[in-house]
């Protein structure tokens, strides 16, 4: 697959400093818009790096007939849970309250964790998960620990899984956020396609559309597609390196279906533009395209550790909107990849002086 059409070829940034961008606090939205589809959204242009203020609204103005929107329909898991160490009897130790965040599963159902304070939680203890009743609903096992706060769990087996934690689960609001959960998050936490369960953390940009936009749409001639990248530790986990060649993501699962490898292939074949909606679909579509190598796209799951900065050339994704991302962070480096590191920084400090809300919950930017 050869480069979609106005590809540019953004200058370099090697250092992770060189990401970076100052941010007033009180700019970190805290909640999402009262009302869905309300969001503020920054146009881009890559090419010539001029931005104009808009509305997400006006999205459907900014896509063509035969345009292909990508969107990631992975599904946010409740996956903060809260735990007691028990004693060899079974009886829970006065040891506090343990915070456990499910990550990612690995091939043997087990399930990769970050835990809160780690210094309670060694390899061999048993955690106990209980109701707000007090009832145990799912108990585990600390098989492995890794340096960064990390735990692998075994949890015992149960007759649903996902609906015990469903059940005790908090949804897992990122770190800047800083609040607890509240119910109306287990909604607006969520994209109103979300299907397949096993994020734990939104795919962001997907969280302005409503069934409304997306009928708009799909009027006007703009054809949908879904994959699914399930998010993981990636999302929460710091770069701790300088320079970017020294960066390695954590693997994601990823699956691409049929129905999408086969819209994908004939856009590409008739230069249509693909729209990516959020970083995770980027990472998706390029990743397999990398893996296709030039052949056509075809339907399978697997994981990706695809990390895009500037001089990634894309093969795919010739538009993309996606929320005000991290300073010095991954995602901010592949939105530099896509549209130049100066012109995305420019468009920030615009974006920060003209009061845009950022991060998750925050507002959005077109880029084509």
């Amino acid at each position: 697959m050869s480069n979609p059409q106005n590809n540019p070829s953004p200058e370099k940034g090697s250092r992770v400093a060189d990401y970076d961008f100052d941010l007033p606090e009180d700019q970190i939205a805290q909640q999402p818009p009262a009302e869905r589809g309300t969001s503020r959204m920054l146009v881009l242009d890559r090419a010539s790096g001029a931005h104009t203020d808009s509305s997400f609204a006006t999205l459907p103005s900014l896509l063509q007939p035969g345009d292909v929107l990508v969107l990631n329909d992975s599904r946010v898991i409740p996956a903060r849970l809260y735990a007691q160490r028990a004693t060899s009897r079974g009886k829970q130790q006065p040891t506090g309250q343990i915070e456990v965040l499910l990550t990612s599963p690995d091939a043997a159902g087990n399930w990769n964790t970050l835990v809160r304070p780690g210094r309670k939680v060694r390899v061999g203890d048993q955690l106990e998960f209980s109701s707000a009743k007090g009832e145990v609903v799912l108990r585990a096992e600390v098989l492995h620990r890794d340096e960064f706060g990390e735990r692998l769990l075994r949890f015992e087996p149960v007759q649903d899984f996902f609906a015990a934690i469903d059940e005790i689960g908090h949804m897992p609001l990122p770190p800047y956020i800083h609040r607890d959960d509240a119910n109306a998050d287990r909604e607006r936490y969520q994209t109103v396609f979300a299907a397949e369960r096993g994020s734990v953390a939104a795919p962001t940009a997907g969280l302005h559309f409503t069934p409304t936009v997306l009928q708009s749409l799909e009027s006007k001639g703009v054809e949908i597609a879904k994959v699914t990248l399930h998010v993981g530790l990636g999302t929460f986990a710091p770069l701790r390196v300088e320079n970017l060649d020294e960066i390695h993501l954590h693997r994601e699962r990823y699956t691409l279906s049929t129905n999408a490898a086969d819209a994908l292939n004939r856009a590409h074949q008739e230069g249509r533009r693909i729209v990516a909606v959020g970083t995770t679909a980027v990472r998706t579509l390029e990743h397999c395209a990398e893996a296709a190598n030039g052949a056509p796209l075809v339907a399978h799951t697997g994981e990706t550790a695809i990390f895009i900065s500037p001089g990634f050339q894309f093969r795919l994704v010739g538009g993309l909107l996606t929320n005000f991302h991290l300073p010095q962070s991954s995602l901010l480096m592949l939105v530099s990849a896509f549209a130049g590191r100066e012109k995305v920084l420019a468009a920030y400090r615009h974006a920060v002086a003209e009061r845009y809300r950022f991060f998750s919950y925050g507002d959005c930017m077109f880029i084509a």
